[in-house]
């Protein structure tokens, strides 16, 4: 594991290679320096961190078990708390170092096919610039054959108790047992960011069909906000808000809004959900970036 640190003028952010996760993102100004994702030691697990990779896909398939062009795949659990894979493979991965410069660097690991099905080559740039934080992955499929894949990213924001979130989407899906995904529907009134709102505080775990690719969080307490932006591959988030159920020590602290190329468990969907088909050799390739915004009342 190695922790690399990037800086451009205000912006600062902290990277470790294992899970090729962010550890902080930073803004200081006058003075003030303001968090802008969730701070995590240098030892944090992917789970306990800033924001950490989604690939070849992110979130969970049914039953661990999907049918694709006739043959049907089968996946292993990935960790001792879910019966699912969940998330991919990124985020429990040793990432290598391809380059490094004060404000940017290129990491990336080979994944080979065993509990899953998958085997491929994942590429992430990590840049930092006055157009703030800069997040892009690329996943190259190095299999025998042709799957679904995706991308996205896991990043907790900061919540203060006057938090509201921006984020335009089409469609809800609810969530059934196992933390899977349920059915499509209209998005309830407390869930709807059509317009800047606060995040509820109670359990939210569901994802989110045509999204904008625009989201705007906004802490009015510490006068500043980010803007989250992304490509036109990336139209589906997810919202995460734990209770003390799940997690004994959450105190509202935190939120999660997880951007995403694909609907969970799109392999069981008849469309794959967004899923992209990648044939050998083929690579897909997506991006985010998260500006901070100064906020007056």
């Amino acid at each position: 594991m190695t922790i690399i640190d990037l800086q451009d003028g205000s912006l600062s952010a902290r990277v470790s290679t294992f899970g090729g996760t962010l550890l902080d993102y930073a803004w200081t100004v006058e003075g003030r320096r303001i968090a802008l994702l969730r701070p995590a030691p240098d030892d944090a697990q992917a789970s306990a961190s800033a924001c950490y990779p989604l690939v070849p896909f992110g979130n969970r398939v049914r039953n661990n078990r999907f049918a694709f062009e006739g043959r049907d795949y089968r996946l292993r659990p990935n960790t001792a708390s879910d019966p699912h894979y969940v998330h991919g493979d990124g985020w429990q991965a040793e990432w290598s170092v391809l380059s490094r410069s004060s404000n940017e660097l290129q990491i990336g690991f080979h994944h080979r096919e065993g509990d899953t099905p998958y085997s491929y080559e994942a590429r992430q740039i990590i840049a930092l610039s006055s157009e703030g934080l800069m997040l892009r992955m690329s996943v190259e499929n190095t299999g025998k054959q042709a799957l679904p894949f995706g991308l996205g990213w896991h990043p907790y924001f900061p919540m203060t108790p006057e938090t509201t979130l921006f984020a335009p989407a089409l469609r809800f899906w609810t969530e059934t047992e196992g933390w899977l995904p349920g059915e499509p529907t209209e998005i309830p009134a407390d869930l709807d960011f059509s317009a800047p709102s606060p995040l509820p505080r109670r359990w939210v775990n569901n994802g989110f069909e045509g999204w904008s690719g625009q989201a705007e969080i906004v802490w009015p307490e510490r006068h500043a906000g980010l803007r989250l932006t992304a490509d036109t591959s990336i139209r589906h988030a997810f919202i995460f808000v734990p209770d003390t159920n799940f997690n004994p020590a959450f105190r509202h602290d935190y939120f999660c809004f997880e951007p995403m190329s694909h609907i969970a468990n799109g392999h069981n969907l008849p469309d794959l959900g967004d899923l992209k088909i990648l044939q050998l050799g083929e690579t897909f390739a997506g991006s985010i970036r998260l500006q901070p915004q100064e906020y007056s009342r």
